[in-house]
């Protein structure tokens, strides 16, 4: 019993780190219609502007975590402006290649600033882990989950009760009908596209002090990023956050279980059997034809 509570706690942390990488991805994907291939680039971008403004200019590390998130934003809004939007109207071969593209050349700029040697972002927490019954967790962990469990509940709040929400709901439903009625489509797209690079930066900033910081950092992480968009369905935000848990829990006892090197492995099984059974998705919504 202790163990199988260990494991549910190391994917509960883990969990609310992919789902704030689902809900990014899913995000663009249901406004914009666009696959983003950059995700995991943005993720590794987070995680080194963490490690540069904390660890070599000496940062408070908090102030340093809202600014790669902020950072992460802005890099987001500038693909979207100077990448997307001269392609609007375009094919979405012609749009994926061109994301496919932009993040081959991030990592290559990331490999060229940084190389290759791993970075370590340095943590103001103890090393001592918190006792919690016959459980134990890092300090870094519990804050990290805390933080992922604020910014789902935030970004809850911003979608369904603010007046950008209804905006942005509104152009994933309807796009032309919400033109129409007044919504500019194109600053939703570039906040859009802002909104879910920031939530990927703010992801790699979290964990990159538990995890080191590496050029290719992002490649698997992008790959599970997709793979949860698909579990939850393409384009439903909470079937993201609940695909995030799922597919942490299914790592975790995985690799508690059977062995941790189908860690990776045990996730796109899980998808595999999912996509078997339900090709679009466990929640994935309906669509109006016609």
């Amino acid at each position: 019993m202790e163990a199988h509570l260990q494991h549910l706690l190391n994917a509960v942390v883990l969990g609310g780190t992919y789902a704030l990488l689902g809900i990014g991805l899913t995000l663009i994907f249901g406004i914009m219609r666009v696959v983003n291939f950059t995700h995991g680039e943005l993720y590794t971008f987070g995680a080194y502007m963490a490690y540069m403004l904390a660890g070599m200019m000496g940062l408070n590390f908090f102030m340093s975590l809202a600014m790669a998130a902020l950072l992460g934003m802005a890099l987001g809004a500038l693909i979207e402006f100077t990448l997307l939007r001269p392609l609007k109207g375009a094919d979405i071969d012609t749009t994926m290649l061109v994301m496919i593209g932009a993040g081959i050349a991030m990592q290559a700029g990331e490999q060229l600033v940084w190389g290759g040697v791993a970075k370590s972002v340095p943590s103001p927490f103890p090393t001592e882990p918190v006792v919690l019954g016959s459980v134990s967790v890092g300090m870094n962990r519990l804050f990290v989950l805390g933080v992922a469990l604020l910014l789902l509940g935030g970004f809850y709040l911003l979608i369904n009760r603010t007046k950008l929400g209804v905006a942005m709901r509104a152009t994933f439903q309807d796009p032309d009908t919400a033109a129409l009625m007044g919504v500019n489509r194109g600053l939703m797209y570039t906040l859009t596209f802002a909104l879910g690079s920031g939530l990927a930066a703010t992801a790699g900033a979290l964990l990159g002090p538990i995890f080191v910081v590496t050029p290719t950092m992002g490649d698997l992480v992008a790959l599970k990023a997709f793979a949860i968009v698909i579990l939850g369905g393409l384009g439903n935000i909470p079937g993201a956050t609940i695909g995030g848990f799922v597919l942490a829990l299914a790592e975790e006892f995985g690799a508690g279980y059977l062995s941790s090197g189908y860690r990776d492995a045990m996730g796109f099984i899980l998808i595999i059997a999912v996509l078997i059974v339900r090709p679009q998705g466990l929640f994935a919504m309906k669509e109006r034809i016609g």
